[in-house]
């Protein structure tokens, strides 16, 4: 048997790190047999070359190796694509077609990203892993088939169980041994490692000199988060090796080319999300309702005071100014929410502070509403009249001045019984 170096050297896996090494030790070790495999970790760890190595080590390596990313077939044909469909199954199949695990009988089918799996197909991969039996689309014919499955992904299994978007029976089917691969921030000695190897890759391929890094430099790649694991670290390399004049690349250089670099707290999403905001609107509700209660004894008052200032020209003026405003709101329709509701800011008064009992919260604003609607009926009824008396009952020169429309005026004088 290959010892572990060599195998990762076989198949260019770099790294020394133990979690790296075991992974490695388990795939050689589950080699030689039928077991079905499952591959787990994060997008971008390397996941693909752990069934290489189970296939080129097991006695199935002379047959087909077929590697299917599960995530990347639309959900109406993988059916088709695994299992194979007969003509004229559904629009389109013109000819009989023969599928996967059909194709690669006596060999290996390595399974990319089979959370992604839909249910219906979930079943029928159930059926091969417990009897290696299955039926093309379109047809009645059971076939056989002798294939080694190894699967992975990237989905937490049992979250996705319990959301009943992949069958348990199926996880522990494929699971019977589980390969856990690390993530890169986990690797942190093997970083530089990578780093210089894809460095180099890229000198070649660009036919130019091989970037290096500072130490400033490398103390930065070894902290950074890494969510995109291998497949960003390489992609980086590949960046400032195509990019950068300088080949001696420096912290502040690679900080520009690290994307959300210092932002990579884990956020907390509380659970209690639904009764917490609906709490918060309570209270704002309240809120409204206080200011709303204060603004109309606000305005129950200056109102009071300027019926009782008689007949002084200044004060006149003011009221109409304030029946005018009352006219339009009506007459433009107006609807206001509990949310948008007017405070004393739109009166240009400071809303004095209002200390509440529990009765007064369900009970003040029908008082408030009664107040506020005889003070203003008297006044209004008060400037009709004085308005229709100065221009002798034509309604129209009275609209004009009261600032509102002859057809809400002739209603006015309808309703009051002018």
């Amino acid at each position: 048997m290959e010892s572990i170096q060599a195998i990762k050297q076989r198949f260019g896996i770099i790294g020394n790190d133990p979690k790296l090494n075991r992974a490695v030790e388990k795939a050689i070790q589950v080699a030689p047999t039928d077991i079905s495999v499952l591959v787990t970790g994060e997008s971008g760890v390397g996941k693909e070359s752990i069934p290489k190595i189970i296939h080129s080590l097991s006695h199935r390596k002379h047959g087909k190796y077929i590697a299917v990313n599960c995530g990347a077939i639309p959900e109406g044909t993988i059916d088709s694509e695994l299992f194979g469909h007969e003509k004229g199954a559904f629009t389109g199949a013109t000819q009989t077609r023969n599928g996967y695990f059909e194709v690669a009988d006596g060999g290996t089918i390595f399974l990319d990203e089979v959370g992604e799996l839909p249910l219906t197909t979930q079943v029928r991969l159930l059926r091969v892993l417990e009897n290696g039996e299955f039926i093309k689309v379109g047809s009645s014919k059971v076939q056989k088939t002798d294939v080694r499955i190894v699967a992975a992904t990237n989905v937490n299994m049992f979250e996705a169980i319990k959301k009943e978007k992949f069958r348990e029976d199926l996880y522990y089917r494929l699971s019977t041994v589980e390969i856990l691969l690390p993530p890169l921030r986990d690797r942190k000695e093997d970083i530089h490692l990578l780093f210089r190897k894809f460095a180099s890759d890229f000198a070649t391929k660009y036919k130019m000199p091989t970037i290096r890094l500072a130490d400033d430099a490398v103390g930065l790649l070894e902290k950074y988060h890494w969510s995109g694991n291998i497949r960003q670290l390489r992609n980086i390399a590949e960046q400032i090796s195509v990019l950068e004049q300088n080949r001696l690349i420096s912290a502040i250089t690679l900080r520009s080319y690290l994307p959300n670099i210092g932002s990579n707290l884990p956020a907390v999403i509380s659970s209690d999300k639904k009764e917490s905001d609906f709490s918060n609107e309570r209270e704002i509700l309240y809120k409204v309702l206080f200011d709303m209660k204060s603004d109309l004894n606000d305005l129950k008052k200056l109102t009071m005071e300027l019926m009782e200032s008689g007949n002084n020209q200044q004060v006149q003026k003011d009221n109409e100014s304030l029946i005018q405003k009352i006219y339009r709101e009506e007459e433009q329709d107006i609807r206001f929410e509990d949310t948008t509701a007017p405070t004393a800011e739109v009166l240009q008064i400071p809303p004095p502070t209002i200390q509440e009992t529990e009765e007064d919260k369900y009970h003040f604003a029908e008082e408030i509403q009664e107040e506020e609607t005889l003070s203003l009926h008297d006044k209004e009824l008060e400037l009709i009249k004085k308005s229709l008396d100065r221009h002798r009952g034509k309604r129209k020169a009275a609209a004009e001045e009261l600032g509102i429309s002859e057809r809400t005026l002739y209603r006015k004088i309808k309703q009051y019984d002018l």
